[in-house]
């Protein structure tokens, strides 16, 4: 339905009713906040819901999911809003927005903390670095802890500490049916596997509990910056050593094009080069050990790497990844085999814009220990994820940059199972999902949601539908 169609609907008495039931606001497409509270990250998605309900607590949720479920309106839920797929928002239905829910009590004597779902990973790594603790967070501190704890969560303590699903304790989700459930190990058990790493099919989740660890608040990290002539010795090099490297360190290996930064040479601004980042997540007084191999694959352009906050390395790459470019993301697991490599070579050499990029990331460690029946992430034994990264200022030519991406997720993909990363699929598709996740994982998804959302109104995500035919419905 259009949106007078739906202001038709939703008449003034209706949306009143709601609003009055919360302690948060509702946006409506006539309010002057409208356009900023529809706005997302990736401005490739430039939706416009009939409705967005700014929760300001988990009652609110309860009442927004009563209200969409009463009025057959389409859910997006939104967190950070960085969702690269574009599941944050939707035409003509309702926007559950969480972002204003960020309370963060740590408990440091457990070394756990109990986050609410509206958190960024910069504001919770605020709250626990207050106690010289951390979980796995993103690599952007802008990006939200929902929708990345959801999918798995890759970041720079993944191989200390695993992925940040590896790290959820217990969850509180508001269901379908109006309900607010806790999920741990011992309740709700089912739900519990599926969260971790089956996205947002199975309810809201408005706070997640996560196990802490010691880290920073100084560790050894940075960036080493090569030149495209060495890519090829680099990347060998680097794949040489990874099978090696102590499980407190975790590096990225960037095909990338030389951003305008005060660490880099004039002349090397807008070519192409090879980022070697990484973070020592450790004493950094023993890091250089094995840290050091690093710097001597070629010969650097720049070498950043040294003592940082780990707050400071959180948010490094920010300045890079601000709200408001067009963006499309796909990945594939991989084998650094020679043809592999020289495949994300090849593909590096045809980017089509400056912010488009190949990123490889090392596995392993941690992450690898986990039992593949732990969780729905269950791609536990590949050593590198391989994602591709289509990003430009503005829409011109955004469906060429599109398509580059997904050939070159094509080729590389080719090098592996061709499995993806739920978090790094680009679109909603059936093919997506089959390649997120093996079928056996997959039909005890598909239990659960028929146990918590039969009629799949949380089908804003990589959709595992319901079995039923009057769940079998796409946005």
């Amino acid at each position: 339905m259009s949106i007078d169609t739906a202001k038709g609907i939703l008449g003034d008495a209706t949306v009143a009713e709601l609003e009055a039931g919360l302690r948060g606001t509702v946006v409506r497409p006539d309010d002057p906040g409208y356009d900023q509270a529809r706005a997302v990250w990736n401005a490739a998605h430039d939706k416009h819901p009939a409705l967005v309900v700014r929760c300001a607590g988990t009652a609110d949720v309860i009442r927004a999911v009563e209200f969409a479920r009463s009025q057959d309106l389409l859910v997006a839920v939104r967190g950070g809003a960085h969702s690269i797929a574009g599941f944050s928002t939707c035409d003509d239905g309702i926007v559950i927005d969480l972002s204003a829910m960020k309370g963060a009590v740590v408990d440091p004597v457990r070394r756990r903390v109990v986050a609410q779902a509206g958190l960024t990973w910069g504001e919770l790594d605020h709250e626990t670095q207050a106690f010289g603790l951390a979980v796995t967070g993103g690599l952007i501190s802008t990006t939200g802890i929902a929708g990345f704890t959801l999918g798995g969560g890759v970041g720079w303590l993944l191989r200390r500490h695993g992925l940040a699903s590896d790290n959820v304790t217990a969850v509180e989700v508001a269901t379908a049916d109006g309900r607010v459930v806790r999920a741990d190990p011992h309740e709700h058990a089912e739900l519990f596997w599926a969260l971790r790493g089956g996205g947002g099919n199975f309810g809201i989740v408005t706070s997640f509990e996560y196990r802490l660890h010691p880290v920073g608040p100084q560790v050894l990290a940075g960036l080493i910056v090569y030149p495209l002539e060495q890519a090829r010795q680099v990347i060998t090099g680097w794949r040489e050593r990874i099978g090696d490297m102590p499980d407190e360190l975790t590096t990225l290996v960037n095909l990338t094009t030389a951003p305008p930064v005060p660490f880099l040479p004039p002349e090397v601004h807008g070519t192409r080069v090879v980022v070697l980042a990484g973070m020592y997540a450790g004493d950094p007084a023993t890091g250089e050990a094995a840290v050091g191999p690093l710097r001597t694959l070629g010969t650097p352009i720049a070498d950043v790497m040294g003592p940082v906050p780990y707050t400071g390395m959180q948010s490094m790459l920010d300045p890079l990844w601000a709200a408001g470019a067009h963006n499309y993301f796909t990945s594939a697991f991989i084998e650094p085999s020679d043809e592999a490599l020289d495949a994300v070579l090849r593909r590096h050499l045809t980017t089509p814009t400056p912010f488009s990029e190949l990123h490889l990331h090392q596995l392993g460690g941690a992450f690898a220990r986990v039992p593949a029946a732990a969780s729905a992430f269950s791609q536990r034994d590949a050593s590198v994820l391989c994602n591709v990264v289509a990003r430009s200022a503005d829409a011109a030519g955004f469906e060429t940059h599109v398509a580059w991406a997904r050939e070159t997720r094509a080729e590389i993909a080719r090098h592996g199972r061709g499995t993806v990363y739920v978090n790094f699929t680009g679109e909603a598709a059936e093919d997506k999902v089959r390649a997120a996740y093996p079928d056996e994982v997959r039909e005890r998804l598909v239990r659960v949601k028929d146990r918590y959302d039969p009629t799949n109104m949380f089908r804003l995500n990589q959709n595992i539908r319901p079995s039923n035919a009057a769940g079998d419905r796409l946005p």
